[in-house]
């Protein structure tokens, strides 16, 4: 549209071919039901992609409801505008493609079932899916979202390649190529951009569609399927944390196996976050922060630390590390790791306020409930004593200074007479 942009500079556009968003004039221009007009890419990204339920310009209009009534009268006078402005530069706006119909979806969805057909389907879909956001809202009202998490559960699918796919072109979408039907109805699923209603009905099937999630993971022939799966999930419970109780405390090994896979592998900076966020968002519950642990999370955990410049992804890290601290089998791995207390302690003034309060809360957890001669020997060796000093100097949060001064507390008979403490605390250095 840039070069549009400019050459239309020379002439003047009529005010009422400017969308009141993008400011450019409308390819495709809908109305809504406030009577106002857009372009049909400027007010879904606003109502759809930026979750916005008001209209742009009157802002107080709550929109329950949304049809995008297509305005083929300005539309065709803006394409005869500038039809009669040729030697201006401003060239014809195309006729746009309207979005497929519900029906049409529909007959799509059926044809789903049958397995001849299943593959070359799924594909129809995913260009659909990716071509606008009102197909997307149109896929999820039809039912799209059982359809596509049918084909995923269908263990056929999840388990074995699809042999029959050299029957169809290799006109996949984006430039990737997904190798079974639960790979493709994985990717339809995520660029469908499931509403929070929409995502909470898939959390409601008991757990069942988070079992068929991981073994998607598992057997993923591709990258992406296992980015698209981990995403999904953190998705799903983030739309149901009112309702993560009895699915959260049921989580099995096989899940969080395959998340430290997706940490271990790095397959990418948006994977890993998500990954992060779900080890912070189920191991509030004690029995899953021990299968976490057993899983080898904390191991994955201190690696990326390790190598980490991000100050979010290491503030995540950080928040999950605490969490898994709380358990015993947590803090054993913490301690099992050459590098644990030594980064984490490294980290407190190096990366946020945030992650240096969770490293000390770390550091706590490991002194009160695993402190035995050993460790409290490392932290002294590896500086840690030395750095919880520090903290009672610096100006930072009362509950991180208090943290500190009892680990410091815990084990002064051990640490009192370490030179690691500075001159002037010696006085009031707890005994």
């Amino acid at each position: 549209m840039g070069d549009l942009e400019n050459n239309v500079e020379k002439v003047e556009v009529p005010p009422f071919f400017i969308c009141p968003i993008s400011l450019e004039i409308m390819k495709d221009p809908v109305t809504l039901p406030t009577g106002i007009t857009y372009d049909r890419e400027s007010i879904e990204k606003w109502l759809f992609a930026k979750k916005n339920n008001t209209c742009p310009v009157t802002k107080n209009i709550i929109l329950d409801h949304v049809d995008l009534t297509p305005n083929h009268t300005l539309r065709r006078l803006i394409q005869s505008w500038c039809t009669l402005n040729p030697l201006s530069g401003v060239e014809r706006v195309p006729t746009p493609r309207l979005p497929i119909s519900k029906p049409q979806i529909l007959k799509l969805l059926k044809d789903l079932k049958q397995p001849n057909l299943q593959m070359k389907t799924l594909k129809r879909l995913k260009l659909i899916v990716l071509e606008n956001e009102t197909n997307k809202r149109s896929m999820e009202a039809v039912g799209a979202v059982d359809y596509l998490a049918n084909v995923l559960a269908d263990q056929n699918n999840v388990t074995s390649s699809y042999s029959s796919a050299g029957e169809y072109s290799d006109d996949d979408v984006e430039g990737f190529e997904l190798d079974t039907p639960a790979d493709e109805a994985l990717g339809v699923l995520y660029h469908m951009q499931i509403s929070e209603t929409g995502l909470q009905g898939l959390f409601a099937k008991t757990g069942d569609f988070v079992d068929t999630l991981t073994r998607v993971m598992q057997r993923a022939a591709s990258y992406e399927s296992r980015t698209y799966a981990v995403l999904l999930l953190k998705s799903m419970f983030d739309a149901t944390q009112r309702m993560q109780v009895a699915t959260t405390m049921s989580l099995k090994p096989e899940f969080f196996a395959e998340l430290v896979n997706v940490l271990i592998d790095q397959i990418s900076q948006k994977a890993t976050k998500a990954t992060l966020k779900l080890l912070i968002n189920v191991c509030v519950w004690g029995r899953n922060r021990i299968r976490a642990a057993e899983a080898g999370a904390v191991g994955a955990l201190i690696d990326i630390l390790l190598d980490s410049t991000d100050k979010r992804v290491s503030e995540m890290v950080l928040l999950a590390l605490d969490q898994l601290c709380q358990c015993a089998e947590g803090r054993s791995e913490v301690l099992k790791h050459g590098a644990g207390l030594a980064v984490v302690s490294k980290k407190i003034f190096r990366v946020s306020p945030v992650a240096s309060d969770r490293a000390v809360r770390i550091l706590h957890s490991v002194a009160k409930f695993s402190g035995n001669t050993g460790v409290v020997a490392e932290m002294l060796q590896l500086g840690v004593v030395g750095k919880l000093c520090l903290v009672l100097q610096v100006d930072c949060g009362s509950k991180m200074k208090e943290r500190a001064m009892e680990i410091l507390k815990m084990h002064a008979r051990a640490w009192n007479n370490s030179p690691c403490i500075p001159h002037n605390l010696i006085s009031s250095y707890p005994s």
